[in-house]
């Protein structure tokens, strides 16, 4: 087998990610090949559905494969990422707006690209091991994969939240924010995806769902609107600083160790989507604004480094906690000059 399955099963298309070793982590010829799957059952009458799973039980799918990116990075090559980015969103998008069922079973970890893949259907499905998180801010990047759009339309300022602390969400708050929608026991899980195969439709799914495990973060939300409420990172940084409670304190200190561009890039990019249009396409074309230039003029290869390779966990980030410069931040926001991100298929499909 394959690192990704990608098979006929009954009335499903069903696609499986295939690389429990490396925490089913996507490569980019995955991408293409999940993409190209997308499309040749979209207009296939026989295929009613779609199913996205994947191997083992420690994670769905723990992000991108961003060893390459390294390699590349550090070479001076800019264009394998940026090529890499621009076909991975076109696939995102494309399952956001797929017109028939895209169900997704979510086991484990399932983190920053896992998110992209897993998080943009129209049933996704958690259970008890569901561990769901944007952590790329702790790498010199942004939220992406369309992630920002998730986080946009996420209650009050959670999204915030969740974008710069990294934080993970369990089941109950994977499906309070928005990132999922129904929690079944995963003992279910593959009597379930028989069933779907088997009658190309949702209703054994939709049965099986049982009420979601309580959401920590609606308990938190009154906390987080007030700590995040203030649009730039050096005021919230201001304000945590200035509440001695736990939560805000356990929050100041998840911000420390992240990425101090990417942070306050994050808060202008959802500050954006939510005053302006909020939609999958838009969310994508303002996050390749950073990631294209995110080798080049960010901290995305320092980020890579002291996590991936060096693994000493001590980035030298580009800018200090509340020294982002307004003008650091407008230049990332700029229109993509080149080649941008596309939606329609591409030819070589």
């Amino acid at each position: 087998m394959t690192d990704i399955d990608i098979r006929r099963d009954g009335h499903a298309g069903r696609i499986t990610l295939n690389r429990p070793k490396a925490l089913n982590a996507l490569t980019y010829d995955m991408c293409l090949a999940l993409e190209d799957a997308l499309w040749r059952w979209r207009d296939d009458p026989t295929v009613k559905l779609v199913l996205i799973d994947a191997t083992g039980e420690k994670a769905f799918c723990a992000g991108g494969d961003i060893a390459e990116m390294y390699a590349t990075g550090t070479a001076g090559d800019y264009a394998y990422g940026q090529r890499f980015w621009r076909d991975e969103y076109r696939m995102n998008a494309l399952l956001s707006e797929y017109p028939k069922p895209v169900v997704s079973f979510l086991q484990g970890f399932t983190m920053g690209g896992g998110v992209g893949v897993g998080c943009h259907g129209s049933h996704r499905v958690v259970g008890d091991t569901s561990r769901i998180a944007m952590p790329e801010c702790g790498i010199g990047l942004i939220p992406d994969v369309g992630g920002s759009y998730l986080l946009a339309r996420a209650p009050g300022r959670v999204g915030d939240y969740l974008g710069l602390t990294a934080d993970r969400m369990g089941p109950g708050d994977a499906i309070y924010v928005g990132f999922a929608d129904l929690y079944v026991p995963e003992s279910q899980w593959d009597g379930i995806k028989v069933a779907l195969s088997a009658q190309g439709n949702v209703s054994a799914l939709i049965e099986a769902a049982q009420p979601a495990p309580e959401a920590g973060l609606a308990t938190l939300r009154a906390q987080i609107d007030h700590l995040f409420a203030s649009g730039s990172l050096a005021e919230i940084v201001a304000t945590l600083q200035a509440d001695p409670g736990d939560f805000a304190q356990q929050a100041l200190a998840k911000l420390t160790r992240n990425a101090p561009l990417s942070m306050a890039f994050t808060l202008e990019m959802l500050n954006e989507l939510r005053a302006g249009t909020l939609n999958i396409r838009r969310a994508l074309e303002l996050e390749y604004r950073f990631t294209s230039r995110a080798m080049e003029h960010g901290d995305f290869i320092e980020g890579i480094r002291a996590a991936i390779i060096d693994k000493d966990k001590s980035p030298k980030w580009s800018h200090d906690l509340t020294g982002v410069p307004q003008d650091a931040v407008a230049a990332m926001m700029q229109p993509v000059e080149g080649e941008n991100v596309t939606f329609e298929r591409r030819s070589e499909a």
